[in-house]
């Protein structure tokens, strides 16, 4: 028995050369769009009367080059305080959506507990829990108190520990409850159902918010620089004072973006992951 090949025919091979003429166009419209609206926009920002000012305050190569190493010793703390925070904030926040999430009057004051935190945290300004974790904590003056930057990274897991915290409650609240019956009818305990059938659902279903906050935290790691830390918004304070000259801001501002980069990658294509995998489940 011979089988013959697939040849598809000539209306399918001309709407195949239709969308590829579609796609073709689409990306020219859209590259001489942008390129439309980038030459506007330099146009008016270099035509401003004070543009040259401007450059030289902002934009002065010979300051970046100049102070770039000490932005980037800078950066490489917020780096190491980015992973601790995250993982720290990350477990912390699925604790207390687990805790949230308990059953039985034996338990009240847990969720009771775990409730009232992530509302006071998610209230708070961020900038409020630093100033109160690494200057008034401090002042307490008590026996093996940490450094400002462990307080610093405190206020960060406290408070995205809150946020955090709600999108895993989101997640565990949208596995189906049939699912935690028919586990329960197996035999499972509670503990079991939790740990091998709702939470990796809950986990996979909330990836992208969960990201998207870890975004988040990756800018504010800048802000420990308020309590002293020498990171690299700090070198940025400190080149500026030394020239008058603003342009390690703009240095340290580009790394950050450069450093945010491969997770806002890496979220945009587990969003869309989800998208396509809700699309083809519906």
């Amino acid at each position: 028995m011979t089988t013959e090949l697939y040849r598809p025919s000539e209306i399918q091979r001309g709407r195949v050369a239709y969308r590829r003429r579609q796609t073709i166009r689409s990306v020219l419209l859209a590259a001489l769009s942008t390129a439309v609206a980038g030459a506007a926009l330099a146009f008016a920002v270099t035509g401003a009367p004070g543009w040259d000012r401007v450059k030289s305050s902002f934009f002065d190569p010979d300051v970046a080059v100049r102070y770039l190493p000490d932005i980037l010793d800078g950066l490489w703390l917020n780096i190491r305080l980015l992973v601790v925070c995250a993982a720290a904030a990350l477990a912390l926040g699925l604790l207390v959506a687990v805790l949230r999430t308990l059953r039985g009057p034996v338990f009240f004051p847990v969720r009771a507990l775990a409730t009232g935190y992530t509302y006071a945290f998610r209230g708070l300004p961020l900038i409020i829990v630093l100033y109160v974790c690494t200057l008034g904590v401090p002042g307490l003056r008590l026996q093996g108190m940490p450094s400002v930057l462990v307080l610093g990274g405190a206020a960060l897991v406290i408070t995205y520990g809150a946020y955090l915290a709600e999108v895993f409650r989101a997640g565990i609240e949208s596995v189906h409850p049939s699912q935690l019956a028919a586990a329960r009818s197996l035999g499972l305990t509670y503990r079991q159902t939790m740990r091998h059938v709702v939470l990796p659902q809950a986990v996979r279903r909330v990836a992208p918010p969960l990201l998207n906050d870890t975004v988040a935290l990756q800018k504010d790691v800048g802000l420990v620089s308020l309590a002293g830390p020498i990171d690299a918004v700090r070198a940025a304070q400190i080149a500026t004072a030394q020239d008058a000259n603003f342009t390690p801001y703009i240095v340290a501002g580009v790394l950050f973006v450069l450093l945010a980069l491969p997770l806002i990658g890496v979220t945009d294509w587990v969003t869309l992951r989800a998208a396509r995998r809700q699309s083809a489940g519906a």
